[in-house]
């Protein structure tokens, strides 16, 4: 896919006024947008000075939408429409537009004949044709009776006039579950307009959900590449143009919007495996003060770490046990009861490479190898030959001091719900992982989504987490909760040294251990053990899961230590409304 096509995008995709959505679309790098009509009535602008400000901005108004509701009717309606489009025409030469996009029609009115359709569409063609203007034909997916791409395609044909051609959105498409393969056999210069839309896979009507659930491309479950290159096939020659109805990105500051639909873009045409691989979690950097410092550096010693450097030039620890590590930042020594989750750092070969490439898709740099996530999160690279060590002063590890920690397995993040699918995405473009499944599940304050990323050879992995409704302030005092995950070869062992060394390890109820018997029958002394050391446990047809985990630590943070056992690839999600009532448990005691 040709990295030089001209990119765009919907005004409808983001908040604002006309005028806000325009200058985050310049901002963000797009050549054009799709002008929404609402946006332009809304407007106290003219089209002239619509016009002008797309040029000083370096864009095109390449789209002017939507016309409904045209073919297909009576004569009487058929004269009101064409007075319609005739308006609509005068417009749009004000504006510098020169394709109009007519959705097939879902009006009460329109008839099941596509021979009349194709009559009406041509007379209207031939009007537009007059003005300059080109008429791109789409079919809804919810249309009244032309609701496939095929259909509207075959209306186009028996209409012949050099003046239309067809709309494909990838949603109106690949929401009907038809095979997009057929798309190759229109001709090139009969596709007049590209629209995109990612979306998951729900159940529900397809009005509601494309209304409601579009998201951008890599945010979703749809096959876009191979959609795109099905029409690309053809020899269009068009934009790749976004069009996203989301009730959040509707919602959102539309220059960060703008930033992630520019980077589903950029995602969208490169090709597949360029990112540069990754060989693991070199180290998570947790942010502690005063108050808290102590407890996470006793909480560490639990489990089994020990001091093993000082930064040179910053109040900066690192604690190591096998290749898992953690660094503790004291760049806040207020107090107060903070710590977080402030950076994420990867090893590979390349870490100048790795952060080009970040820069590439927009991430705000914060170092000479480092950029920063949206939420606020470091994502740091280093090289893998551990060279970034000579930053630290060694200190010695003690000889048995550990408790069979390996290395870190995963890291836990909890999105806010409106920044959910843009995390996702970042972590698509900037690592070059892929989501596994979303995963859902009823926790004790609310419906939660979790949906990991991860490289290819699982070397990486990060846990993205999301509550559906912002908690209300009765809820849990733990508001978007982080975690680091160490893996062990045993997690077993390693829970019982851990207690010996005095880890403020969870306890699990007795009630989970006897649901456990009922529902897998594990053996007996497995069971008595899981339950003495309160290690959760999990299952699937490729393996087993234990796990275990701290008492929070500060206002957000806790420690889990997980044991996988054959091929199992989950995060025992269908433990944690356990654990995360044990946290709000142990809080609640403490105090």
């Amino acid at each position: 896919m040709s990295a030089d096509r001209r990119l765009g995008i919907a005004t409808v995709c983001l908040s604002g006024t006309l005028e806000d959505k325009l200058a985050a679309a310049a901002a963000a790098g797009f050549d054009g947008v799709e002008l929404f009509e609402n946006d332009l009535v809304a407007s106290p602008w003219s089209p002239e000075r619509v016009r002008g400000a797309c040029a000083d901005l370096g864009l095109t108004i390449d789209l002017y939408q939507p016309f409904r509701d045209f073919e297909a009717v009576p004569p009487d309606v058929l004269a009101r429409n064409l007075r319609r489009a005739e308006l609509k025409f005068d417009v749009m030469r004000r504006l510098g537009a020169d394709t109009v996009l007519v959705c097939s029609s879902v009006s009460p009115d329109t008839v099941d004949d596509d021979e009349l359709a194709a009559e009406q569409l041509h007379a209207l063609a031939a009007r537009a044709a007059e003005h300059g203007i080109r008429v791109a034909y789409e079919a809804l997916a919810w249309g009244r009776f032309v609701n496939t791409y095929d259909r509207s395609w075959r209306i186009v044909r028996a209409a012949d006039h050099p003046a239309l051609g067809v709309c494909l959105d990838s949603f109106h498409v690949l929401s009907r579950d038809v095979d997009p393969v057929a798309i190759r056999t229109i001709p090139g210069e009969k596709v007049f307009f590209l629209q995109l839309a990612d979306a998951p896979r729900l159940r529900m009507d397809v009005l509601q959900w494309s209304r409601h659930h579009r998201l951008f491309p890599g945010q979703g479950a749809f096959d876009l590449r191979g959609f795109v290159g099905h029409v690309l096939a053809t020899g269009y020659s068009g934009p790749l143009s976004l069009e996203v109805f989301n009730d959040v990105f509707r919602q959102s500051e539309p220059r960060a919007a703008a930033v992630d639909a520019m980077r589903s873009l950029l995602l969208l045409q490169e090709a597949p495996d360029t990112a540069l691989p990754l060989a693991g979690h070199a180290f998570t950097e947790l942010d502690v003060d005063d108050v808290t410092a102590p407890r996470v550096e006793a909480a560490l010693t639990g489990l089994g770490f020990a001091p093993s450097g000082r930064h040179r030039t910053k109040p900066v620890r690192l604690w190591r046990q096998g290749e898992a590590r953690i660094v503790l930042n004291h760049r806040d020594p207020s107090g107060g009861g903070r710590v977080a989750v402030s950076a994420v750092a990867v090893a590979g070969a390349d870490p100048a490479g790795s952060a080009e490439r970040a820069e590439a898709f927009l991430a705000a740099p914060v170092g000479s190898a480092a950029v920063a996530a949206p939420d606020g999160t470091s994502v740091i690279f280093c090289r893998d030959d551990l060279g970034w060590l000579a930053d630290f002063t060694a200190e010695e590890v003690g000889e048995d001091s550990g408790a069979g920690l390996l290395d870190t397995d995963h890291v836990g993040l909890t999105e806010p719900f409106d920044r959910f699918d843009q995390a996702a995405l970042f972590y698509r473009a900037v690592l070059g992982l892929e989501p596994d499944d979303v995963a859902e599940f009823a926790a004790p304050f609310g419906l939660v989504r979790s949906r990991p990323v991860v490289d290819r050879a699982r070397h990486v992995r990060i846990a993205l987490d999301s509550a559906l409704v912002r908690r209300g302030t009765w809820g849990p005092d733990v508001r978007e909760p982080q975690h680091v995950a160490f893996r062990s070869a045993d997690a077993l062992a390693s829970a019982r040294r851990m207690r010996e060394l005095g880890a403020p390890l969870l306890d699990i109820p007795a009630n989970y251990y006897d649901d456990l018997d009922a529902r897998l029958a594990l053996p007996p002394e497995l069971l008595a053990d899981l339950r003495e050391l309160s290690v959760l446990y999990d299952r699937d047809e490729h393996g087993e899961f234990l796990h275990f985990f701290t008492e929070v630590l500060g206002d957000r943070v806790f420690f889990e230590v997980v044991q996988r056992v054959g091929g199992y690839a989950g995060y025992g999600a269908v433990n944690a409304p356990v654990t995360m009532a044990a946290h709000r448990g142990r809080r609640l005691a403490g105090r």
